[in-house]
């Protein structure tokens, strides 16, 4: 039998998920360092964990590459953009930086959310 497990992140201490969830199927994570580490003690013998960020090396001898490659598809982004117009999700935005700025905003690592480049400036 499989268990889901929702952690929902703004009620709780960011570490709660990996001092009580186990056993867990899949782990889907997109933000890398240390909470992929993390991430290998909650899953089950023989699950899996997938992430989209770049890893040169897996930091757990059960980690296996893949590489694929995304296409764009306007009518998924359209949906999207509908979802998140209606309120239905709500993206998290980490910090945002201007165009000229992008250098920096690829460096920035934030704790939580997105970054964002600001095409056009709003002045």
């Amino acid at each position: 039998m499989t268990q889901t497990t929702k952690v929902a992140p703004r009620t709780v201490n960011r570490n709660f998920a990996y001092d009580v969830v186990r056993d867990v199927d899949v782990v889907f994570d997109a933000v890398g360092g240390e909470t992929l580490d993390r991430s290998w003690k909650v899953l089950r013998p023989g699950g899996r964990l997938v992430t989209i960020v770049s890893v040169e090396k897996a930091a757990d001898e059960r980690g296996r590459a893949a590489f694929f490659i995304v296409e764009p598809n306007a009518r998924q982004l359209d949906e999207v953009a509908r979802l998140i117009d209606a309120g239905v999700i709500r993206p998290i935005v980490g910090k945002v930086f201007r165009l000229a700025d992008a250098r920096q905003a690829y460096r920035f690592k934030p704790e939580r959310g997105k970054v964002v480049l600001q095409v056009i400036d709003k002045g």
